[in-house]
Formats: structure tokens, C-alpha cells, sequence
């Protein structure tokens, strides 16, 4: 009976001691993983940041935190309420871009890091934002960003942290405001509209004056070099009909012969009502009868185209039919 007992209270310190042991062993092997970082504390103060790999430490000495990610890290905060210059209050949501750059002040100088960021980039953006009218606070993200960069940047760098980026999610008027700018920009795209219309409108006037006063000048051109085209034809015409008068050396009769036969044509034409002759008409057919009177029945025809005036005709005329 004692040696069976002394066995099994062997066997139990056995195992106890086992149990211990393997306690031991894994409170003193910690692995830390890549971007990660650990700080260990001994007897209750800081000791030392370990880096990722293996790591050995004393048990029921020293202590390991809860491992900080030095990963960039992207938080996204609640909209809050912002009152512009001009009193309007909007609703601004951002997002925050960090990194954790030194574990010991991220554990030891802040006690949330997390929720201190989100406080002070919301002091920050509403001393921003109140300093500018609700148009700028749209139109001047850049520079909000860029402001809210600076002043947390400037504030974590003592807890360990890095601000990277400062981002505006959403900027929200009110609903009355947004009504309100609607109806501005449908009024301005309006407005450019007609004013486009117009533009086009005044445009197109103008070309259309252009074109006809173009044409116009091209007509008038036209018109004067064919009247000078045709002033020139008229005058060479008259020209050569005028030598060749003079080249063949008409003779009075043969010019009234030529004057009886250009009289008909006058009248010719449907929109002819009257006719007036003229007063030459007289002395032509005066012509006209004195040749005819020099040609006698039977007469040589040779003989009477020689004499022209009325009183040396009939002695002519005598002297030849007794020639003959």
C-alpha cells in the first residue's frame, strides 16, 4: 500500500513538474511576426521593443504587450458637424492615413491612439473649416488636407505616430442648401446655354452678311468685266464693219438702198405700238426716186448708176438713147 501510493504521488509531482516546465518554455519563446513589434516590460517597466524573429524571455519576469502593427493604417471616422464662416453647419467625414513609428511612445505617451487621432483631426478640421465660407470648403479640399496634415503630424509625432494623408470623404450641406445650389447651377448652365445660343446665332448672322456681301462683290464683278467683255466686242465690231464700209467705198445709193431694207426690222417685235419714222426716210426715198428716174424702159442699165444729181439725168438719159 505505501509503495503504491508513494508511486502515484511520484507519478503527480511527475507530471506537475512537467506541466511547469512546458509553462516555462512557452512563456519564454516568443516568435514576433514580420511588421510587427512587442514591448516587454520586467518587474512591471519598460525593458526592451522586441523585433520580429525569435525572441527568449524570463518567466513570470518579464512581460510581452499586446504586439503594435507598423503597418500604414487607414481609419475612417464618423461625419461630424462642422459651422462654416458664413454659419451653415456640414456634415465632413475623413479618413486618416498613419503609421506607428515608435512603439515604446505609442505605448507609454498615449494611452489610445486610435481614438486621440480621431479627436484631434476633429478640433482640426473645424478650426479649418470655420475659417473658410461653405464655396471655399468645397472647392479647397487640397488645402483643408493639407492644413489637417501638418497640425497631426505635428501632434503625433511625439506618441510615436506618423500622419501620411488626410483625406475629405464627403463634404454635406445642408438639404436647403443643396436645393439651393442646384437651382443656381441649372439657373448658370441656363445661362450659358442662351449664351452660347446667342453666340452661335450672332455667329452665323455674320457669316450669312458675309457670304452675301461676298457674292454680292463677285456678282458686281461678274457683271462689270462681261459688260466690259461685251463694250469690247461692240466696239471691235463696229470697228471692223466701219473698215470694212470704208474698204469697199459704198456709194450714196447703194447706203439708201441699205436704209430702205433696215426700216422693216423696226417694227419688228409683238411690243411694238408705235412706229415713228424717221425724217431721213424723206430724203432716201428722194434718193431712191432719183436713181430710179435716170433708168429708163429699155435703157442701157450700165449707163444709170453714173450720174447722181436731178437736172443732168434726162440729158443723160437723151444723150444716150441717141447714141444708141
Amino acid at each position: 500500500m505505501d509503495n503504491s501510493a508513494g508511486a502515484v504521488a511520484l507519478t503527480i509531482v511527475l507530471v506537475v513538474v512537467i506541466i511547469f516546465v512546458v509553462i516555462v518554455l512557452i512563456r519564454s519563446v516568443r516568435i514576433i511576426p514580420q511588421a510587427r513589434a512587442g514591448v516587454v516590460e520586467r518587474l512591471g517597466r519598460y525593458q526592451r521593443t522586441l523585433n520580429p524573429g525569435l525572441t527568449i524571455l524570463i518567466p513570470f519576469v518579464d512581460r510581452l504587450l499586446p504586439l503594435l502593427d507598423l503597418r500604414e493604417q487607414v481609419v475612417s471616422f464618423p461625419p461630424q458637424p462642422v459651422i462654416t464662416e458664413d454659419n451653415l453647419v456640414v456634415s465632413i467625414d475623413t479618413v486618416v492615413y498613419f503609421q506607428v513609428t515608435d512603439p515604446r511612445a505609442a505605448t507609454y505617451e498615449i494611452a489610445n491612439y486610435i481614438q486621440a487621432v480621431e479627436q484631434l483631426t476633429t478640433t482640426t478640421l473645424r478650426n479649418v473649416v470655420g475659417g473658410l465660407n461653405l464655396e471655399e470648403a468645397l472647392t479647397s479640399r487640397d488645402q483643408i488636407n493639407g492644413q489637417l496634415r501638418g497640425v497631426l503630424d505635428e501632434a503625433t509625432g511625439r506618441w510615436g505616430i506618423r500622419v501620411s494623408r488626410v483625406e475629405l470623404k464627403a463634404i454635406d450641406p445642408p438639404l436647403s442648401i443643396q436645393d439651393s445650389m442646384e437651382k443656381q447651377m441649372r439657373a448658370e448652365r441656363d445661362r450659358r446655354a442662351a449664351i452660347l445660343t446667342a453666340e452661335g446665332t450672332k455667329q452665323s448672322a455674320i457669316l450669312t452678311a458675309e457670304g452675301e456681301r461676298q457674292s454680292a462683290i463677285l456678282k458686281a464683278e461678274g457683271d462689270a468685266k462681261a459688260a466690259i467683255l461685251r463694250a469690247d466686242g461692240e466696239s471691235q465690231a463696229i470697228q471692223k464693219v466701219f473698215d470694212a464700209i470704208h474698204k469697199g467705198n459704198p456709194t450714196q445709193k447703194l447706203l439708201a438702198y441699205q436704209y430702205l431694207q433696215t426700216l422693216p426690222k423696226l417694227a419688228n417685235g409683238s411690243a411694238n405700238k408705235l412706229w415713228i419714222i424717221p425724217s431721213e426716210v424723206g430724203e432716201a426715198l428722194k434718193g431712191i426716186g432719183s436713181i430710179l428716174g435716170q433708168v429708163s424702159p429699155g435703157a442701157d442699165s450700165e449707163a444709170a448708176p453714173e450720174t447722181t444729181t436731178f437736172g443732168g439725168s434726162s440729158e443723160a438719159g437723151n444723150s444716150g438713147s441717141h447714141s444708141a
